[in-house]
């Protein structure tokens, strides 16, 4: 559930993007991806300590902020993240830019960056450099980011290594597919990884699309798919429903509809008035054009709704341009915050300090409840957070959803 979440979680659309993996004596490795995911540029500041260099790390920041038009970033919640966060902050204050931030888990990264795929996407580029790409991809497409990652390394499990590795892999994997297929995939845009898991593609048939994408263009229509080495017709039928081609030629391109409905649905946008179809002409609609109930439904609602991601309907990424400093904070303040992460005993979540508060799990609900993830999600954002108990020294905050 805690993976579904995390790939499930909601894109940041129309964002040029700046990732930030932060450090201190190797400094905090940047990278600019535009609003497709596709890399622009790298720079290395040093903002925090040992050298702790202001003046150069914000002239950086202003340079590309201004050449690329950067409209978010996207910070790594590892070593030197704290400082970086307040760097930013710094920077917005003092040389009037207004470039929110949020942090995003680095959990992955290194290993992505280290790995074949890594190599494949980015041969001239430093490791260090693919891992701050990672960070900005995995803010603007959660799920296209992140299934380039082997799952158990994405530290989302309180119990992932005492289970059969072998079944939890399995399972990971299907949990990825099931989330993957509900979502849709851009084959005009998708890496080989997130294609792979499309129903009837895999890895080798994966591989030929995207050359088939840099040899011919972009894809017009779902039809053309046919022309890609190795997908016949079998797989064609499988895999089409999966597919989402934004500018096709047909409505259908940019829809779950699959192969076999695609007659009864283009005669539904030729003689009918979607708008107009209410749950009373169902029955005789279906009958007209010889094909069940439930599957009329799906393709009104498909039609209604072309290129709709689910995705898009959760709250949108909360944004900070500004730090929480624990002091400030005191029993019974209200406060904001992400949902980073969730075991057993309670919800760690993000409130913009060094540490991430948590929230009990007998602090969740007014009702009893068994498990956090029965109220709370990964990723989720809270608008309303009750602070119950502060310690500066521990820089420990304990949370409550529970109205005082």
């Amino acid at each position: 559930k805690n993976l579904t979440q995390l790939l499930g979680s909601p894109p940041v659309t129309k964002r040029v993007i700046l990732g930030a993996d932060p450090a201190y004596r190797t400094g905090c490795k940047l990278a600019v991806v535009d609003e497709h995911g596709t890399y622009l540029t790298h720079a290395v500041i040093y903002p925090t300590p040992p050298v702790s260099d202001y003046a150069a790390s914000a002239k950086v920041i202003k340079e590309l902020a201004q050449k690329y038009h950067i409209t978010g970033v996207a910070i790594g919640n590892g070593t030197a993240s704290r400082e970086t966060q307040e760097f930013f902050a710094q920077v917005n204050r003092e040389e009037g830019l207004n470039l929110s931030y949020t942090v995003v888990s680095e959990a992955g990264a290194s290993v992505y960056s280290a790995s074949k795929i890594a190599q494949e996407e980015y041969p001239n580029l430093d490791v260090t450099i693919r891992g701050a790409i990672s960070i900005a991809q995995r803010l603007r497409d959660p799920m296209a980011a992140l299934v380039k990652i082997d799952p158990k390394s994405l530290g989302i499990g309180q119990y992932q290594h005492d289970v059969d590795q072998k079944l939890l892999e399995k399972k990971l994997n299907e949990v990825t597919e099931d989330l993957v297929n509900r979502i849709g995939v851009d084959p005009n845009s998708a890496s080989v990884s997130l294609l792979a898991y499309v129903a009837g593609v895999g890895a080798k048939i994966a591989r030929a699309i995207v050359e088939h994408r840099e040899n011919n263009g972009v894809f017009k229509s779902k039809s053309e798919l046919l022309k890609v080495k190795w997908l016949g017709a079998k797989a064609y039928e499988q895999c089409a429903g999966f597919f989402r081609i934004r500018d096709g030629k047909s409505i259908l391109d940019n829809t779950g509809v699959h192969p076999e409905s695609y007659g009864a649905a283009q005669r539904l946008v030729n003689e009918y008035d979607l708008s107009a179809i209410g749950k009373e002409h169902i029955g005789e609609i279906a009958q007209k054009l010889g094909i069940g109930e439930v599957t009329l439904n799906d393709i009104v609602a498909e039609l209604r709704k072309p290129g709709f991601d689910p995705r898009e309907a959760l709250p949108p990424i909360m944004f900070r341009s500004d730090l929480t400093d624990i002091k400030e904070l005191k029993e019974g303040s209200i406060v904001s915050g992400v949902v980073r992460n969730i075991a057993d005993f309670g919800a760690f979540v993000d409130i913009g300090l060094k540490n991430d508060g948590l929230i009990h799990i007998s602090q969740m609900s007014e009702k009893r409840i068994a498990h956090p993830l029965e109220v709370l999600s990964v990723n989720q954002q809270l608008s309303r957070i009750r602070v119950l108990e502060v310690d500066v020294q521990k820089g420990k905050v304990a949370l409550s959803l529970k109205e005082g």
